[in-house]
């Protein structure tokens, strides 16, 4: 009787304890679960917030947030494990993490990405749009007064002594007509007797050529040329009118590389004027009234007398500051050879105050050497206020100092007075 009393009681017992940890166990389950349901409420909740900030919403609500005005921006984080490296003071608005901070553990909610990014350096964000490719605006920047703009690129070969010209297309053509049937001449200056010719685009303002060409040309010579461009149009009848011309001297340029240049030039009006009897020289004037400082940007030539034409002949130009008729300094060009159309476009300044303007002027010029024997005078002008010149070489000077800081740029005759 006793022994089946302490089965009885023994049996209780162990039931009681049974049920005890069903009850517990349903708790823990329940609890979990309840948990779960927490920390996908948060995750899932309808806050507008970028990415960089909802990486650390669900840690804490304050220090981490990036700010409005970058909500398109990446953060940039350094892994703890590179915590005890040295680095740059952080600037404003760039925050350190401590491994102390409380949002730094997760307390609940199943493990994710996101804990990897417990005890991180924020040292700053990276913005996408630094790092867009700039807008090129050469087909949609035209200044005022454009007639055109041309694209080619240029290429020299070493070994074979090619130069390879690449006609590429040109834009916003002003014909004399609505409709316009353009091509394009090529010539290596100074042989001004052969070209290469493009084929001609029908009824288009903005043809597109890529065409090539080449010269053969010898590397000693390359620099001494000049490429020129002359774009034209045919009318109905097959008559020829020049829109316009780019000028480009190969000196200013590298081509040892084998590398392709591409480039773009406005078109110039060429001028139609015939030349006068001893030529004429092309140039820029430029008074900076800051500076104190007169620039001559000398340009080109044309149709010069050359005593001798043959390619040993030389011929450069003298730019000369005087005042008072009395010399104060002067600059040369490079030497052309055998080109009675020399292209320079060398710059070249000259101090000189302001209150010397009315006394002041500038003698240019064109001067051709040849091997063994003297300098002949091909001829010369000179621009300077009233006191000195009259005609175009005054206006010339008084427009230079009507605007400071700009680039005049004017024809004018030679004559071979001394």
């Amino acid at each position: 009787m006793v022994a089946e009393q302490a089965v009885a009681v023994a049996g209780g017992i162990i039931g009681g304890i049974l049920l005890f940890v069903l009850i517990g166990i349903t708790a823990y389950l329940l609890w979990k679960k309840f948990c779960r349901l927490l920390s996908y409420e948060k995750l899932t909740s309808p806050v507008k917030m970028t990415n960089a900030n909802a990486i650390f919403q669900d840690q804490s609500t304050s220090e981490i947030q990036l700010k409005s005005t970058r909500s398109r921006s990446i953060p940039f984080i350094i892994p703890p494990t590179l915590h005890g490296r040295d680095w740059i003071n952080l600037t404003n608005e760039e925050q350190v993490q401590e491994d102390s901070d409380p949002y730094t553990i997760p307390q609940s909610g199943p493990r994710s990405s996101f804990h990897s990014l417990a005890g991180a350096y924020v040292v700053g964000t990276i913005n996408p749009e630094l790092y867009k490719f700039p807008e090129d605006k050469s087909e949609t920047d035209f200044p005022e007064g454009n007639i055109g703009r041309l694209w080619f690129s240029i290429e020299y070969e070493q070994e074979s002594e090619r130069l390879l010209v690449s006609l590429i297309k040109v834009r916003k053509l002003q014909p004399p007509a609505d409709s316009c049937s353009p091509f394009v001449k090529i010539y290596l200056l100074p042989d001004e007797r052969s070209y290469l010719q493009s084929k001609t685009k029908r009824k288009t303002l903005n043809p597109q050529f890529d065409e090539n060409f080449v010269f053969q040309v010898s590397s000693k010579m390359l620099l001494q040329r000049t490429l020129k461009f002359l774009v034209y149009h045919v009318d109905k009848q097959k008559k020829h009118h020049l829109l316009g011309q780019v000028i480009f001297p190969l000196k200013n340029e590298t081509l040892t590389d084998d590398k392709k240049i591409v480039i773009w030039r406005d078109l110039e009006k060429e001028n139609l004027e015939p030349p006068s009897d001893y030529g004429d020289i092309q140039f820029s004037l430029s008074y900076n009234d800051y500076l104190g400082r007169l620039t001559v940007v000398v340009l080109r030539a044309r149709g010069l007398k050359l005593h001798e034409e043959s390619h040993a002949a030389s011929v450069y130009v003298k730019v000369s500051l005087m005042n008072h008729n009395k010399f104060i300094k002067s600059k040369k060009t490079a030497a052309v050879l055998g080109s009675p159309n020399p292209v320079y476009n060398e710059t070249f300044s000259f101090k000189a105050d302001q209150t010397e303007l009315d006394t002041a002027s500038l003698n240019l010029s064109v001067l051709q050497s040849i091997m063994g024997e003297k300098t002949h005078l091909l001829g010369r002008v000179v621009v300077g206020p009233f006191m000195y010149t009259r005609g175009k070489e005054l206006e010339h000077w008084n427009e230079m100092i009507s605007k400071p800081k700009e680039l005049v740029k004017r024809w004018h005759a030679l004559c071979h007075s001394t």
